[in-house]
This record gives structure tokens, sequence and C-alpha cells, in this order.
């Protein structure tokens, strides 16, 4: 039996939004809330879901655009970065945490979930996903490639659990400057662990993306797979 998927509906004080929700194929599993990159939730972030989901996890991705245009998905080229961009910029931060909670909501009331319940975010994703941890609507969270965490220090103390942040070295769009202050930050909160990926550039972890490294994704997602299995 493989993983399911569908989309569900989630409804916010203003409209109704799409959800892309990936069961295991046992059926039942702990939670995981996949926040998507500037692109929507796309083929990538889609197979993302369903790889968590063959690792038993129930995973519930939100169509954070849903205001811009529902089930927007875009490619990785440059007229793909470009609407990317304008998309994340005409993004309401508030609203779209909002949402995430709504969608956190969702899945803690879905019969298949059992257990606690992480966040997990990629670019755009992570610097939500630290948010959504400081805000104390989950049991763990995990971000990749955040950017913009580093400006966001100030809600460090609203952190009160596990948190995993992995970055890669050679990141072009989030400097080693930013990477060290974050884990100077955290360092003397034991939940937290910030990983190094050499050579590693930003969206290492997107095989349709041609800053894909194989090596950097591999380790990411067994750091990934262990912190979930000792947290949740």
């Amino acid at each position: 039996m493989s993983v399911t998927t569908q989309w569900i509906d989630v409804k916010a004080d203003d409209g109704t939004f799409g959800a892309y929700l990936a069961i295991p194929h046992t059926g039942k599993g702990p939670g995981i809330v996949l926040l998507q990159e500037i692109f929507g939730v796309n083929e990538h972030i889609r197979s993302v879901a369903e790889q968590y989901a063959a690792d038993g996890y129930v995973v519930l991705v939100p169509d954070l655009f849903w205001r811009s245009g529902a089930h927007i998905e875009l490619v990785y080229d440059e007229a793909g970065w470009k609407r990317a961009v304008e998309l994340m910029q005409a993004t309401d931060f508030a609203k779209a945490q909002s949402d995430i909670a709504l969608t956190v909501a969702a899945l803690k009331a879905r019969p298949e979930l059992d257990g606690k319940l992480a966040v997990i975010g990629y670019c755009f994703g992570g610097m939500l996903a630290y948010n959504t941890a400081a805000n104390g609507l989950v049991d763990a969270a995990i971000a990749y490639y955040g950017g913009g965490i580093q400006n966001q220090l100030q809600r460090a103390g609203d952190i009160n659990v596990p948190l995993l942040m992995h970055f890669g070295g050679a990141d072009s769009h989030i400097p080693m400057a930013a990477v060290q202050s974050i884990a100077e930050r955290f360092e003397d909160n034991d939940e937290v662990e910030v990983h190094i990926y050499p050579g590693a550039e930003h969206g290492f972890n997107c095989s349709h993306r041609a800053s894909y490294n194989q090596r950097a994704a591999a380790e990411a997602h067994g750091n990934s797979l262990t912190f979930l299995s000792d947290n949740l």
C-alpha cells in the first residue's frame, strides 16, 4: 500500500484555502505541517510531503499564496523567480501565520494523526517555521535555509520547543555572518541545533533546482528524521 494524497479545504475568516494532504501507508502517524518555498505548493514541495509520508508522517501543506490565486505552482526559471518574489512581497505575513495556525488545527482534527506535530519549512517557509515555533503552535520545528531568521532573533526567547535549522555553507542568499549570528543566539539552548552543509547553495534540498546538492540533501534529511524521531 502506497502513500495516499488529496487536497482538502481549510476555512479562514476571509475565504477557503487548499492544503495538500499526504498520508502514510499505515494510515496513521505523527503530524507535519510543511511550509512551501516562494514557488508555491509545486511539484517539488508535494514530493517532499510524499517523502515524509513515506517515512511515516501525516503531512499537510497549506497553500499560502491563495489570496493571490489558488494552487499557484512555479518552476525555477527566470519568470518563475520573478513571479515568486512578487508573490512573497504581496504576502501579508500576519495572515500567513494565521493560515498556518488554521492548518495546524486542521491537522490535529484529522483522524489519521497519531502523536505529536512538527512544522518543517523551506526558504520562505523556513522563516515561517521559525515563527510558528515561536508562536507555540507545534511540538518541534525544522527550518531549511530560512531567509530572514537572523532579523527576527528578538523572538528567540519565545521558542520553547526543539528546533533544527539547516543552512548551506555556500548560500548566496544567506551569508555566513547571518548563520553565525543565529548560532550564537541559540548557543546556550540545548534544544536548538544548527547544521551547516559545506559547499551547499541556497535550495540545496530541491532536486528541481540547479543548486540541488544530493549529499547535503541526504544528510539534512537524515538529520531531520533523527530529530523528528527524538521529538515526536
